[in-house]
């Protein structure tokens, strides 16, 4: 386990604010579109056997902060003052030449025990101050990629003021075999497609896993018995179980509370299909829609009051959100086409969702009240979206057409900016973001 702590060897040495100085801070709204320039030096080396870390770790950050598209590294090449001490002071002026703005110095060496210790500060150039304290973490030598995350995310959340993203994980299924005979098994990997580890085999399909609030268990579906039945998964020892059985043929869709005592999820019963939820700790089941219908993609708001899900009850599919104990619910879609896999953002303000029309497909935001509807892709087929820990980006399945089309991952800005392919091993489909990582 990483341990995150204030360097009290920085203490005496950190650079207050100037008075008066108004701090580096990136807007984020639409009217984002350039992105901040930063330079980040290769963290030095405190000791002889840490200057690869060093280097990996410093690649590590610049392609957290780069790959958000708010943020512009300004390359070594361009660098006018190397950077080899840690403590040594900052020629601002060296940096204001480049047009810097923000300035990341790093540190990383070897303890006595084999652990790594990695230190950090972030500047605002123009201001010629230091954003927030140094801090310093330690870790295991395999730990570190997350400790380099963990510095990614404290630098973006000191300047644009939101949490950070980069320290955690994506549960996905990944995709083997010709696309009408495709072999899935869930994989887990790192955000950004590093350290994947496969959860089950391909001897039957899997299909949505979804994360608990603490990251620790896995919701998904499995056909291993013939018809879809919901299984949970413990991630540390990689042991899983059905949940209870319920009459009826297929469960399928299951989604956590915010509280992780609750699961969610459709049950399809006598040609008819409902969303029921299920205490984990008793099994006790009780029926939140009865309509003669198709009710499934539940998706728990924040706080927990309200779910979000998909209903062909109007003729069409569409977006509806009802009380979280069941009882009356409210359309909020009413654009053309058909819409679906609604997902609660975790800020609680928008409700990520998939929408067909016109022989595309697209990845949408809305308020929770239906308004101010955005569709932020559109392609062939998009589909699936899954929030980032701080409801800045939303991860999705894009399908390409064809006897050789394929399933992918991609992310997108919530203003739909900064469309990327998310890398993984071969075809992919279906991610589900974790919270932070501990």
């Amino acid at each position: 386990m990483i341990r995150t702590i204030l360097a009290a060897a920085l203490a005496g040495l950190m650079i207050p604010l100037n008075a008066g100085a108004q701090p580096l801070r990136l807007e984020l709204d639409q009217g984002v579109i350039e992105p901040l320039p930063f330079a980040a030096p290769a963290f030095v080396a405190e000791t002889p056997d840490a200057g690869q870390i060093a280097q990996s770790i410093t690649q590590v950050v610049i392609a957290d902060l780069a790959g958000t598209g708010l943020f512009r590294e300004i390359p070594p090449s361009a660098h006018i003052s190397p950077v080899t001490s840690f403590d040594a002071p900052v020629s601002f002026a060296d940096w204001k030449a480049i047009n810097a703005q923000a300035l990341v110095t790093g540190a990383v060496g070897v303890l006595a025990d084999g652990r790594i210790s990695v230190k950090f500060r972030l500047y605002d150039v123009f201001s010629e101050s230091q954003l927030g304290d140094g801090l310093q973490f330690a870790g295991t030598p395999a730990d570190w990629r997350r400790i380099a995350h963990k510095v990614a995310d404290q630098v973006y959340a000191r300047i644009t003021g939101e949490g950070g993203y980069f320290d955690s994980r994506v549960v996905y299924v990944s995709e083997s075999g010709p696309k009408d005979q495709r072999l899935k098994r869930l994989a887990i990997m790192d955000y950004d497609g590093a350290n994947v580890q496969y959860l089950t085999d391909a001897s039957s399909i899997v299909i949505a896993p979804r994360f608990s609030p603490t990251g620790d268990r896995i919701l998904y579906t499995s056909f291993e018995t013939g018809f879809p039945r919901i299984k949970l998964m413990d991630l540390a020892t990689l042991s899983s179980r059905a949940l209870a059985e319920l009459s009826g043929n297929m469960t399928f869709a299951p989604r956590f509370s915010p509280d992780g005592g609750t699961v969610v999820f459709s049950l399809e019963q006598n040609g008819n299909t409902d969303i029921y939820a299920m205490q984990l700790s008793t099994g006790q089941t009780r029926q939140l829609t009865n309509a003669p219908s198709i009710e499934t993609a539940p998706s728990y708001s924040p706080d927990g009051r309200f779910i979000v899900f998909e209903s062909d009850r109007s003729g069409t599919q569409q977006l509806y959100v009802m009380p979280a104990e069941g009882g009356e619910a409210t359309r909020i879609s009413f654009g053309e086409g058909r819409y679906g896999t609604p997902v609660w953002s975790p800020r609680g303000d928008l409700i990520a969702f998939t929408k067909q029309h016109a022989g595309r497909f697209h990845i949408g935001v809305m308020r929770t009240d239906g308004s101010e509807e955005r569709l932020l892709t559109a392609s062939f087929l998009d589909e699936g979206p899954t929030w980032a820990p701080n409801g800045r980006v939303i991860m999705f399945t894009r399908e390409t057409p064809g006897a050789t089309g394929g399933a992918q991952l991609y992310s997108v800005d919530i203003t739909g900016r900064n469309l990327r392919r998310v890398a993984t091993e071969g075809s992919a489909s279906d991610p589900a973001w974790s919270p932070l990582l501990p």
